[in-house]
This record gives structure tokens, sequence and C-alpha cells, in this order.
């Protein structure tokens, strides 16, 4: 496993732009699929985009294409997540995950966790 620590979030009006960051500790981080996951009150955690270990294939949650875009940077173990057009039902709290295979909408296929951090949409 690698250790996992998102930043980047905070209060945003509808229509405007966060970048989330997760940095990652190990050696290892390069050989890791990494996916973004959300968490709104009172729903269950979904899927929001994974990016393969070369970020030479990206996977997104429908409702999230053309607004969100997730890349890496393998030399700095940082994964991003550019949110643009925010709405409020993007609100909610953002967990970085990893795994080692292939992409994967299923939370329970990954097995290190950051923290998450708040993402707060106004309108």
């Amino acid at each position: 496993q690698v250790q996992l620590v998102e930043s980047g979030g905070g209060l945003v009006q509808a229509g405007g732009s966060l970048r989330l960051s997760c940095a990652a500790s190990g050696r290892t981080f390069s050989s890791y699929t990494m996916g973004w996951f959300r968490r709104a009150p009172g729903k269950e955690r979904e899927f929001v985009v994974a990016i393969t270990w070369d970020g030479g294939h990206t996977y997104y949650e429908e409702s999230v294409k053309g607004r969100f875009t997730i890349s890496r940077d393998n030399a700095k173990n940082t994964v991003y997540l550019q949110m643009n057009s925010l709405k409020p039902e993007d609100a909610g709290v953002y967990y970085c995950a990893g795994r080692l295979g292939t992409t994967s909408s299923y939370a329970s296929m990954y097995n290190s966790w950051g923290q998450g951090t708040q993402v707060t949409v106004s309108s």
C-alpha cells in the first residue's frame, strides 16, 4: 500500500473551479492505478474517475465528463483532479484511492485510501 493525503478542497460557488491534489508516499506510486471517489451527505461513496499508472487511459463517471480532468505526475508522486463548472450535486468528501491493477469503478478494488477532503459548492 501507499499512503495518500488529499488537499485542495474548499468552498466554491456553483460554476466555479477547484483543483484537488493527492500526494502519495512510497516508491511504488508509479505502478498504481489511481482513482477519485466522493461521498455526499447521506449517500454512498461513488466513483468519479480513474487513471492508469502511465496516464495513458482515463475512465470517467458520465456526470463529470467534460467538466473534470484527472492527471498524474509520477515524478512528484501526485495525482490531481481539476474540477470545472462545479454544481451543488458535486459537493461532498472527495477521496483519493490507489490499486495495483487496471482502472475500476468499484471502491472494493482499491486497497489504499486517503482521509478525504471536503468540497462544498454553494448555489
